[in-house]
């Protein structure tokens, strides 16, 4: 999910002249072609992107024409996290430019613009993964602007400063509009190492400002993958089997035929990792003519034994499987001699369900296969350079030849980094020979994955006499998101994300283990907001909190107490426990859970309050959030990311999970797969850790994974009673 990135390598003066020279009416700047930003960025606008010669071995992301027209080229598509503001505010400040002045371009995974994951959203990357090189774009341009008009004046270059898209000269007031200086700016040679403002300096970063995604999208006038429509297009609506891994035997599309609007049927094949899934997909002139076409048909399939599978048995598997050692992960001091020989220990399982993940905007492409294997998408994606690469691969065709449009995306929390529904939008146009549309239904989407994997966790720890954990381990039972992926998978290996965050907390316990039993499962599984530490931490920081109740100590001290060296997490929980008062005794009836959670994406640490109702469940009534980032972009959107997340991990945990009978997901839309009510939402306040250095982490993941474990440490501080699976009811303390 996360990506490191390269070294900063800057664009060479060569590469720089060589696209400068293809037009003497534009100014453009960028990051060699060989750079890669780690984790994803975004935009996308009504404006066509902007046609610049293929041959540049440049990523123009700031392009001046002399008309004063400037645009940011945005590499990290928007799925509602706010990169449409947050990635091109990195660069507009350091040119010196208002972000309402510029025209923002969603890029379409160009070579160009970087490797493979440059142009992606995923493991909370965006900023953390490109604040200083998308600074050293701006800062690079804002030189040579100024470099240009000091030449034009016969000016010293320290006599001229940059405000507003124009440069000034100090002692004369004059001044020039960066599109006067776009042709001359052009031909100076790009700065190697560019002086970066002083925050101190900043007008936008750092500070709560509008996004420009907003007004677009309240309107009306953001376009959607599922809004995109070209002429001659036709729709597709496909007959899956709701039985995963079953094979097609046969159809009948007579009646199919019979509805109005319905052109044809032909089989097509979902792309999934190693799985193939085989289905009949009805084209028609309009969506509701396809709909209605795929009900008509009459379908005979081979369930390969796959009707079968039910969830109670397999997790009654995954707890025979906890019996077994598994491979070894994280290892410190000897977590087997310290456990055998405690006086003071004990044991734990919990457990988590699979879980959709439920975008507000169904999957959907469209897709035209042209002559001489040229293809071009519109699609709502998680990177447009991830939807080139699997389209080559699985049409065979050059990368080179595929144009991907990145429209606004409804929703993504990892979904959309799989590109299953492009690769089918495009084998559909290339069998029919015109451009389709495909929109999966919401019952597609639902019940047919990839799915956040069920996850469970045997818990074992140890207390000194006085009360210290000594030894502590976490075992973790589950399939695995990479078996169902690769062919490949190693199951004598560890597996890093399955067991992601486990041996990575600051707590100080001398006798740690991390171990992972892998089990086998047909049904697909990909990576879900904040990936396996959804799950994870859950079983992880509530089995501190019984390590706590054991010890007779007060959960939030006794995580203090391990970690007495100086570190992020301490900070956020000292943090925590200021902001939420609490050592301040809470009324009869009511109380309060604490849990912090970091791993690659970053950092956060929650308290949740709890108090009983009248009908004998308990209520949410409050989250305080901790997040650390070190830098802060926009810290509106740090607070809505952290708010969505809470959402979201508040949904998960106690609401529906998946489950599958006779091998078909029993959940299949929003009656059974339910989502958090307004109503339901809890009071969340925030509180942000920017106090600069050179760590920078993530704010669309780390807020999620902390509010399970705090919510179930509440409800047994308000009613005695542990939660230990998940979803549980509110209303049901058991």
């Amino acid at each position: 999910m996360s990506q490191k990135p390269n070294s900063e390598n800057t664009t060479s003066r060569r590469a720089f002249l060589k696209l400068a020279s293809l037009t003497s009416a534009t100014f453009a700047l960028g990051l060699s072609s060989t750079e890669t930003l780690a984790g994803p960025i975004l935009n996308l606008s009504d404006q066509p992107l902007l046609a610049l010669p293929e041959s540049v071995e440049l990523t123009p992301y700031v392009i001046i024409e002399k008309t004063g027209r400037i645009t940011i080229m945005n590499p990290r598509p928007e799925i509602g996290q706010g990169t449409y503001q947050s990635v091109p505010a990195l660069i507009a400040e350091e040119l010196e430019v208002p972000l309402d002045k510029v025209v923002i371009q969603q890029t379409g995974g160009e070579a160009k613009f970087g490797a493979m994951w440059s142009q992606a959203v995923g493991g909370s990357g965006s900023i953390r993964g490109g604040y200083t090189q998308m600074r050293k774009v701006g800062a690079s341009a804002r030189e040579m602007l100024i470099k240009a008009a000091s030449d034009q004046w016969n000016a010293p270059v320290e006599e001229c400063y940059a405000e507003n898209a124009m440069v000034i000269h100090k002692p004369t007031g004059k001044k020039l509009a960066y599109g006067q200086l776009a042709e001359p700016a052009a031909k100076l040679p790009v700065p190697k190492e560019p002086k970066l403002k002083d925050p101190k300096q900043f007008t936008m970063l750092g500070k709560s400002m509008p996004r420009p995604d907003v007004p677009l999208k309240v309107t009306g006038k953001a376009t959607f993958g599922i809004d995109a429509k070209v002429p001659g297009m036709v729709y597709a609506s496909v007959e899956r089997c709701p039985v995963l891994g079953s094979k097609l035997v046969s159809f009948d599309a007579s009646q199919a035929l019979k509805v109005k609007g319905v052109l044809k049927a032909v089989k097509v094949e979902r792309i999934l990792g190693k799985n193939r899934y085989e289905g009949i997909a009805v084209i028609a002139t309009n969506y509701w003519a396809a709909l209605q076409g795929r009900k008509a048909l009459s379908v005979k399939w081979d369930h390969q034994g796959h009707d079968t599978f039910n969830s109670a048995e397999y997790e009654k598997s995954l707890r025979e499987l906890a019996k077994q050692e598994g491979v070894a992960g994280h290892k410190a001091g000897d977590f087997d001699k310290t456990f055998a020989d405690a006086s003071n220990k004990l044991e734990a399982f919990y457990e988590t369900p699979m879980v959709s993940h439920s975008t507000m905007e169904p999957m959907n492409a469209l897709a035209h296969y042209q002559p001489n294997d040229k293809v071009e998408l519109w699609v709502s994606t998680q990177g447009g350079d991830l939807v080139k690469d699997e389209v080559a691969k699985v049409l065979k065709v050059p990368a080179d030849n595929i144009k991907v449009h990145v429209l606004f995306n409804g929703g993504g929390f990892g979904r959309r980094l799989t590109q299953d529904f492009a690769t089918e939008a495009t084998l559909l146009s290339k069998a029919i020979g015109k451009p389709v549309k495909l929109i999966w239904t919401r019952e597609d989407d639902t019940s047919l994955g990839p799915f956040r994997p069920m996850t469970f966790s045997a818990m074992r720890g140890a207390l000194s006499a006085d009360g210290k954990a000594v030894a502590f381990q976490h075992k973790v039972i589950s399939p695995s998101i990479d078996a169902t992926m690769n062919e490949k998978y190693d199951k004598t290996k560890p597996d890093g994300t399955m067991l992601e965050g486990t041996g990575e907390q600051k707590y100080e316990i001398p006798n740690l283990s991390t171990r992972y039993v892998h089990s086998d499962v047909h049904i697909p599984l990909t990576y879900w907001r904040s990936v396996t530490s959804s799950t994870v931490a859950f079983a992880h920081e509530c089995f501190l909190d019984e390590m706590a109740h054991k010890a007779g100590q007060d959960p939030l001290a006794f995580r203090l107490s391990l970690l007495t060296k100086n570190s992020d997490a301490q900070r956020v929980l000292k943090k925590l426990k200021e902001v939420s008062n609490w050592d301040k005794p809470l009324p009869a009836g009511k109380g309060r859970g604490v849990a912090q959670w970091e791993f690659f994406a970053g950092l956060a640490g929650q308290v949740v309050e709890v108090s009983k109702n009248k009908s004998g469940g308990v209520t949410v009534d409050k989250v305080y959030c901790v997040i650390d980032l070190g830098t802060v972009v926009n810290p509106d959107t740090v607070k809505a990311q952290v708010e969505g997340a809470i959402a979201m991990a508040l949904t998960a945990a106690t609401k529906d999970g998946i489950t599958f009978e006779n091998g078909r997901a029993k959940q299949t839309n929003f009656d059974a797969n339910r989502m958090l009510r307004i109503n339901e939402m809890p009071e969340v306040e925030v509180h942000i850790l920017a106090e600069g250095g050179p760590t920078i982490k993530g704010v669309g993941e780390p807020g999620l994974p902390p509010l399970a474990p705090a919510l179930a440490n509440a409800v047994f501080a308000a009613t005695g009673k542990r939660v230990r699976r998940l979803p549980f009811d509110l209303e049901k303390i058991a």
